[in-house]
């Protein structure tokens, strides 16, 4: 397994090559958006740890920037690092296409335990996922993040976005907490309600009708949501 360690700053990189090299992992770095993209593309890594405030160019302006040209092209795990504790610019980045993210300072096992919960999920995801779901005029396939509905263009969704559609529809019909779904989009430890009620609200402008009278997601107030519950 080869992960993609980019961060300007030298000492943490080193600190984070080092644990990931321990775990298992061959390593490669980069310091900037340009060689993180080089690498990125020639060593073609099972993993990215990238730092969010990431000297960059007029097109890859930081971390953000690198993580969503990566995302475009690649469903390759990506872990964000970063000092910023504002809940709004983790959702920016969970919004790019971040699977997780770690607030800086943390410790190795920290760092390790995270990206063994990420690949975890990626491979169960990978391994597991049926070829297609389709539940009342709408059609999701979780291989390739598409959603199909009559007459509309496919629309692609993002990573977090799938794992929510596909955690409601393999329930169609139940009412799943959002301790539920949030351990099933983020994983033990990760994610939040707001989070959650955000994630929420952008799939539903990409599969309802009218995001603000839905009819496949539905809301559970002080429980959490459910797909297609029959009252």
């Amino acid at each position: 397994m080869k992960a993609l360690v980019v961060d300007d700053d030298r000492v943490l990189a080193d600190l984070v090559s080092f644990t990931l090299r321990r775990a298992g992992y061959e390593v490669v770095a980069a310091s900037d958006s340009v060689s993180a993209l080089r690498r990125w593309i020639d060593d073609k890594p099972d993993l990215i740890i990238l730092d969010i405030n990431l000297p960059g160019t007029a097109e890859l302006q930081d971390g953000f920037a690198i993580c969503r040209h990566i995302r475009a092209e690649s469903d390759v795990p990506i872990i964000l690092l970063t000092v910023r504790g504002e809940e709004q610019d983790i959702v920016h980045g969970l919004e790019v296409g971040a699977d997780d993210y770690i607030l800086k300072p943390f410790s190795p096992r920290q760092l390790v335990a995270r990206v063994q919960a990420v690949m975890r999920r990626f491979h169960a995801t990978r391994t597991s996922q049926p070829a297609k779901l389709s539940v009342d005029g709408l059609e999701f396939n979780p291989k390739l993040r598409e959603v199909y509905l009559a007459n509309e263009t496919p629309k692609t969704l993002t990573a977090l976005e799938s794992r929510l559609l596909e955690a409601l529809m393999l329930n169609t019909g139940q009412a799943l907490t959002f301790n539920d779904l949030i351990s099933d989009v983020w994983g033990p430890g990760g994610g939040s309600t707001e989070m959650l009620r955000q994630l929420v609200r952008r799939l539903r402008s990409k599969i309802e009708k009218d995001p603000t009278n839905p009819h496949y997601i539905q809301n559970l107030p002080g429980l959490g949501y459910a797909f297609l519950l029959k009252r």
